[in-house]
């Protein structure tokens, strides 16, 4: 199986560089928890990423099918738990300009089993994923 692989490293007391493929993305706290707010914090990035990926897989089945959906918008917010630290939730609302809403949900949930991110956080938090 590939492996993925991404370097981080030290960049001064608070801030931590994550270098993927040749692009830097700056891993930091927010000045009111002890960070210089250089970057989004790592709960923030795994959010994104989860988007990101999701996005990913649907813009591709939206071209595979030369369907005309545009404006994907994508909304996604973490539950936080308190002991240990986690996200005991995540909702995922995908929302477009679209004309037929069945084939978009059907578009949805095919991104959503082809999301690496998605497949590895269902074992560990209640992810939904719904249209908008």
């Amino acid at each position: 199986m590939p492996t993925i692989r991404v370097n981080l490293s030290q960049v001064d007391a608070a801030t931590t560089a994550a270098n993927v493929r040749g692009h830097r993305v700056d891993i930091d706290r927010p000045e009111a928890k002890g960070g210089q707010d250089r970057g989004a914090m790592g709960g923030e990035l795994l959010l994104a990423s989860l988007g990101g990926c999701f996005n990913s897989n649907l813009l591709a089945a939206i071209r595979a099918r030369d369907l005309e959906i545009d404006d994907i918008n994508i909304a996604v917010s973490g539950e936080l738990a308190e002991a240990p630290a986690r996200f005991s939730a995540i909702d995922m609302v995908v929302s477009s300009a679209y004309q037929d809403r069945d084939t978009f949900e059907k578009l949805v949930k095919m991104s959503e089993r082809a999301c690496i991110v998605a497949n590895t956080l269902k074992s560990a938090v209640n992810l939904r994923v719904s249209v908008g």
